[in-house]
């Protein structure tokens, strides 16, 4: 056998070495039982003096506390007055002139806002300068919550 013959068959077999170690470090970790802690026996807290065992917790779903948070009486009923409710505010902070109907400059009125503060010279037309002053500000950066 040649030089690179030898090369090649211990390249093959430590493959196949780190392989195998790799699986048995797999199976290993596998079938290793996880570390739970575990609650406080009741045994234990009946016999210490001066502790008591705390009631069970109960946990709502998402949807039990969507549901209670619309449930604005707490009947265990959402009426349609009550799911409405915030969408009335919505619309009434745009309703601005009060006639419960929505015109186009009511609905758009940020950025009717926006035409008029750009329009420094009341032009009804905004020049490249002026409009430039409607540009969005850079979003911030996120903050890394690690």
């Amino acid at each position: 056998m040649g030089a690179n013959m030898l090369r090649f068959v211990a390249g093959v077999v430590s493959s196949l070495l780190l392989v195998a170690a790799g699986f048995f470090i797999w199976k290993g970790q596998a079938e290793s039982e996880p570390l739970v802690p575990t609650a406080p026996r009741a045994d234990y807290i009946s016999t210490q003096p001066g502790l008591v065992m705390p009631p069970a917790a109960t946990e709502k779903s998402k949807e039990e506390k969507r549901f209670a948070r619309a449930d604005k009486d707490d009947d265990g009923r959402i009426t349609r007055a009550e799911l409405m409710a915030p969408r009335l505010k919505a619309f009434a902070k745009l309703d601005k002139n009060g006639d419960g109907r929505l015109s186009f400059d009511e609905w758009a009125v940020k950025t009717v806002d926006k035409f008029a503060g750009a329009d420094a010279d009341k032009s009804a037309w905004l020049s490249p300068a002026e409009y430039e002053t409607t540009r969005p500000k850079p979003a911030k950066p996120k903050k890394c919550a690690c």
